[in-house]
């Protein structure tokens, strides 16, 4: 039996942005951490940058040993607000969840969302809802809130749209 194997996920809900502070802590004390991060567009004073964000806010995953199971350890670190569990017990999670997330980690250790692969800069997409339905243009780019930016050809020149992803579909 592998390490790895030896270790079960759990789910720790964490205060407010404490989700770092509360994954150093819980390393320092010889707990396995898992901060699934990815890459957020933010906007402030003019300027546009990106910056590494959890992929899920307030939440991360503990790693603990069948020899290690110290519950409250973990419940009073700085940063953690409670374990999830269920009927009193933390509740483990499914290794193919971790490992799938993982596997959707870039080189830089960011997750990388599989809608950003749909389209491609330049191909033919139709809008399905809104007052620009039925509209065919060019897809230009995806946000982090899965909007996508479609170049529509209006009144004889092109124009910028934005849009949710699921009222995007690809033109054959």
């Amino acid at each position: 039996m592998t390490v790895q194997s030896a270790i079960q996920w759990y789910v720790a809900n964490t205060q407010v942005n404490a989700e770092t502070t509360a994954a150093g802590h819980l390393r320092r004390q010889g707990f396995s951490v898992y901060l699934p991060l990815y890459k957020k567009l933010r906007s402030h004073a003019r300027r546009r940058e990106w910056v590494s964000r959890p992929l899920f806010p307030r939440y991360l995953f503990v790693g603990v040993g069948e020899t290690n199971q110290r519950w409250q350890a973990i419940k009073s670190t700085i940063g953690i607000s409670h374990l999830i569990n269920c009927e009193g017990a933390p509740t483990a999670v499914k290794d193919d969840i971790i490992d799938g997330l993982r596997a959707r980690e870039d080189e830089t250790g960011m997750v990388k969302f599989a809608a950003r692969s749909l389209f491609k800069k330049g191909d033919p997409v139709k809008l399905l809802g809104g007052a620009l339905s039925e509209q065919i243009g060019l897809f230009d780019s995806i946000d982090d809130k899965m909007r996508v930016t479609v170049l529509l050809d209006l009144l004889g020149r092109q124009m910028r749209v934005r849009a949710p992803i699921e009222t995007v579909q690809a033109c054959s």
